[in-house]
Protein backbone atom coordinates (compact mmCIF):
# COMPACT_ATOMS: atom_id res chain seq x y z
CA UNK A 1 0.00 0.00 0.00
CA UNK A 2 1.01 3.47 -0.86
CA UNK A 3 1.79 6.72 1.70
CA UNK A 4 -1.05 8.01 -0.50
CA UNK A 5 -3.62 5.85 -0.11
CA UNK A 6 -2.44 5.08 3.41
CA UNK A 7 -3.43 8.73 4.07
CA UNK A 8 -6.37 8.88 2.35
CA UNK A 9 -7.65 5.90 4.44
CA UNK A 10 -6.61 7.42 7.25
CA UNK A 11 -8.22 10.14 6.34
CA UNK A 12 -11.69 8.66 5.23
CA UNK A 13 -11.57 6.25 8.54
CA UNK A 14 -11.78 10.01 10.63
CA UNK A 15 -14.60 11.06 8.70
CA UNK A 16 -16.91 7.88 9.25
CA UNK A 17 -15.72 7.83 12.66
CA UNK A 18 -16.58 11.76 13.30
CA UNK A 19 -20.02 11.64 11.76
CA UNK A 20 -21.23 8.15 13.48
CA UNK A 21 -22.46 10.28 16.35
CA UNK A 22 -24.56 12.45 14.44
CA UNK A 23 -25.91 9.78 11.94
CA UNK A 24 -27.65 8.32 15.92
CA UNK A 25 -29.84 11.44 16.55
CA UNK A 26 -32.83 11.97 15.26
CA UNK A 27 -35.35 14.99 14.57
CA UNK A 28 -39.11 15.57 16.26
CA UNK A 29 -40.99 18.47 14.58
CA UNK A 30 -43.93 19.82 16.69
CA UNK A 31 -45.68 22.68 17.89
CA UNK A 32 -42.42 23.99 19.50
CA UNK A 33 -40.78 23.59 16.15
CA UNK A 34 -37.52 21.43 15.41
CA UNK A 35 -35.97 20.00 17.90
CA UNK A 36 -32.70 17.28 17.98
CA UNK A 37 -33.85 14.35 19.54
CA UNK A 38 -31.34 12.18 21.37
CA UNK A 39 -30.48 8.36 21.52
CA UNK A 40 -32.62 6.69 23.94
CA UNK A 41 -34.71 9.73 24.45
CA UNK A 42 -38.82 8.95 24.92
CA UNK A 43 -39.98 12.04 23.40
CA UNK A 44 -43.74 10.57 23.50
CA UNK A 45 -44.10 10.82 27.71
CA UNK A 46 -42.25 13.70 28.05
CA UNK A 47 -44.55 15.76 25.08
CA UNK A 48 -47.91 13.73 25.90
CA UNK A 49 -50.56 15.73 27.72
CA UNK A 50 -50.46 14.74 31.62
CA UNK A 51 -54.18 13.77 33.30
CA UNK A 52 -55.89 16.92 35.15
CA UNK A 53 -54.35 19.77 32.43
CA UNK A 54 -57.51 19.46 30.57
CA UNK A 55 -55.26 19.20 27.19
CA UNK A 56 -55.44 16.04 24.93
CA UNK A 57 -53.65 14.68 22.21
CA UNK A 58 -54.93 15.59 18.63
CA UNK A 59 -55.50 13.34 15.56
CA UNK A 60 -52.24 13.93 14.58
CA UNK A 61 -50.80 12.98 17.61
CA UNK A 62 -52.42 9.87 17.42
CA UNK A 63 -51.14 9.57 13.67
CA UNK A 64 -47.88 9.61 15.08
CA UNK A 65 -48.12 7.46 18.21
CA UNK A 66 -49.97 4.57 15.91
CA UNK A 67 -46.89 4.73 13.71
CA UNK A 68 -44.19 4.33 16.57
CA UNK A 69 -46.09 1.38 17.07
CA UNK A 70 -45.21 -0.10 13.48
CA UNK A 71 -48.48 1.00 11.65
CA UNK A 72 -47.01 2.04 7.89
CA UNK A 73 -50.30 2.98 5.97
CA UNK A 74 -53.05 4.48 7.83
CA UNK A 75 -56.46 4.29 6.66
CA UNK A 76 -59.13 5.95 9.07
CA UNK A 77 -58.09 7.66 12.36
CA UNK A 78 -61.62 7.70 14.60
CA UNK A 79 -62.39 9.70 17.69
CA UNK A 80 -64.13 7.76 20.36
CA UNK A 81 -65.19 8.89 24.18
CA UNK A 82 -61.91 8.49 25.54
CA UNK A 83 -59.81 7.09 23.05
CA UNK A 84 -58.71 7.44 19.39
CA UNK A 85 -58.46 4.91 17.07
CA UNK A 86 -56.00 4.53 14.36
CA UNK A 87 -56.53 1.95 11.64
CA UNK A 88 -54.10 1.11 8.44
CA UNK A 89 -51.10 -1.52 8.13
CA UNK A 90 -47.75 -2.68 9.52
CA UNK A 91 -44.72 -2.47 6.72
CA UNK A 92 -45.96 -6.09 5.85
CA UNK A 93 -49.13 -5.35 4.62
CA UNK A 94 -51.01 -6.93 7.81
CA UNK A 95 -53.97 -5.36 9.05
CA UNK A 96 -53.26 -3.23 12.53
CA UNK A 97 -55.37 -1.51 14.70
CA UNK A 98 -53.97 0.93 17.92
CA UNK A 99 -56.34 2.53 20.66
CA UNK A 100 -54.58 5.60 22.14
CA UNK A 101 -56.24 7.35 25.40
CA UNK A 102 -57.05 11.15 24.19
CA UNK A 103 -56.07 12.59 27.55
CA UNK A 104 -52.54 10.81 27.88
CA UNK A 105 -51.53 9.22 24.76
CA UNK A 106 -51.30 6.44 26.31
CA UNK A 107 -51.18 3.20 23.79
CA UNK A 108 -54.44 0.90 25.47
CA UNK A 109 -53.92 -1.62 22.62
CA UNK A 110 -52.54 -2.99 19.68
CA UNK A 111 -54.06 -5.55 17.52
Amino acid sequence: MSMKSSIFALAATALIAGAAPSLAQGIQIGPDGVRIVQPGENTRDRDAPQRGTGREIGERDAVSIARSEGMREIDTVSRRSNSYRVVGADRRGDDLQVDIDRRTGAVISVR
